[in-house]
C-alpha cells in the first residue's frame, strides 16, 4: 500500500509587540529617515508587523506555534518522531534551533534539524518531511517556520526595514493511506546570491562584515514573479490538476504586488489567495505557515480542498507544494 503524508494540525504565533506603520515611521523620523503609512501600504500592502522582545529567540516563537499545532492535531509532543525547523535567524550558530525546540517541548531522541532556505524555507522543510514520511523514516513530523528578522534589519534603510517582522507557524504532518501532499517542486540558483543576503560571516566567534539584511528589491521582484509561476505550473502538472481545480493559493507573504502578479498568472481571483501580509509583514520562513493557520482557523481552507503553498527567498531559492487538506 502506498504511503503518503497529510497535514493534521496547524498553529501560529506572533510576539505581543505590534508595530504599526505609523509607529515605525515615528521611530525612523528620529533618525532623519522619512517614510509614512501611505508610502509603505502603497508599495507593499503592509500595515503592521510584530517584533520580539530582547532575549526572545526563534525557538521561543517556534514552541508557541508548535503547541497550537499539536493541540489542533489532537496529539502531544511525545507523539512526534521528526522535527524540522526552517529559519534564517537561529538561536545559535549551533546546535540547530530544532534541537532547542525539541528540548523546550520536553521530548528526546527523534531526529531534529534546521533547514535554511530563507523565505522558501518552510516549503523546503515540508518537502523534506514528506519525503521522510513516504520513505518510512518518520510517521508524525512537526514542521516549523520561525524567524526573528527584526534582529538583522538595518533601521537606516527604509526600503528594507519596513518589510519584515517576527513570527512562527507550524504544522503536524502525519503518515496517511490517502494523498495529502500531492506534489512539490524545489529550486535554487546561487548566481543571484547578492540580490538578497546578509553578507556578514562568522570568524573567530565574531560576525565580520555586514550583519544586516541587504536587498535589491527590483531584482527580487522581477525574478520572484517568473520563478513562482513556473514552480506553480510544475506542481499542478505533476499532480494532474488544472488551475481551475485549485481552491486556494497560500503564497509567501512578502509583498502584495508579487501576490497579485502570481495570482494573475495562475488565473486565480484574489478571493482565492490567502493574504495576511497586511497584518504581520514579511516573516520569511514563518509567513506561509502563519497564513495557512490563519485561513484554516478562519474557516476559509477546509478539508478536501486543493491548496498550493509557494515561496521565494534569498539564495536564490524557490519552490511550491500542492496538497489536499
Amino acid at each position: 500500500m502506498a504511503r503518503y503524508s497529510r497535514i493534521i494540525g496547524t498553529g501560529s504565533y506572533l510576539p505581543p509587540r505590534r508595530v504599526s506603520n505609523q509607529a515605525l515611521a515615528e521611530q525612523l523620523a528620529q533618525k532623519g529617515i522619512k517614510t509614512s503609512d501611505e508610502w509603505i501600504v502603497e508599495r507593499t500592502g503592509i500595515r503592521a508587523r510584530y517584533f520580539a522582545d530582547p532575549g526572545v529567540g526563534s525557538s521561543d516563537l517556534a514552541v508557541q506555534a508548535s503547541l497550537k499545532a499539536l493541540e489542533a492535531a489532537g496529539c502531544t509532543a511525545e507523539d512526534i518522531d521528526l522535527i524540522i525547523v526552517a529559519t534564517s535567524t537561529p538561536d545559535m550558530v549551533f546546535p540547530s534551533t530544532a534541537c532547542i525546540v525539541q528540548n523546550k517541548l520536553g521530548v528526546h531522541g527523534c531526529p531534529a534539524f534546521d533547514v535554511q532556505a530563507v523565505c522558501s524555507g518552510f516549503v523546503y522543510a515540508l518537502t523534506v518531511a514528506d519525503a521522510m514520511i513516504r520513505a518510512g523514516s518518520a510517521s508524525r513530523a512537526l514542521v516549523v517556520g520561525s524567524e526573528v528578522f527584526s534582529r538583522i534589519l538595518d533601521f537606516n534603510d527604509r526600503t528594507t526595514c519596513v518589510l519584515f517582522g517576527d513570527g512562527a507557524g507550524a504544522v503536524v504532518l502525519q503518515a496517511s493511506d490517502e494523498p495529502g501532499i500531492l506534489a512539490s517542486e524545489l529550486h535554487a540558483d546561487g548566481r543571484h546570491v547578492d540580490i538578497l543576503c546578509v553578507p556578514g560571516h562568522v570568524d573567530g566567534g565574531q560576525i565580520l562584515g555586514d550583519p544586516l539584511l541587504k536587498m535589491d528589491g527590483q531584482a527580487v521582484f522581477k525574478l520572484a514573479v517568473g520563478v513562482l509561476e513556473k514552480a506553480a505550473h510544475a506542481v499542478l502538472e505533476k499532480a494532474g490538476i488544472s488551475e481551475s481545480q485549485l481552491d486556494w493559493l497560500v503564497p509567501h507573504q512578502a509583498n502584495i504586488r508579487i501576490m497579485h502578479s502570481t495570482a494573475r498568472k495562475l488565473k486565480l481571483p484574489m478571493d482565492k489567495v490567502v493574504a495576511t501580509v497586511e497584518e504581520h509583514g514579511n516573516t520569511s520562513a514563518a509567513s506561509i505557515p502563519l497564513a495557512l493557520d490563519h485561513a484554516v482557523r478562519q474557516g476559509q481552507i477546509k478539508r478536501g480542498q486543493n491548496v498550493m503553498l509557494e515561496g521565494v527567498g534569498g539564495g536564490f531559492t524557490w519552490g511550491a507544494v500542492l496538497l489536499k487538506m
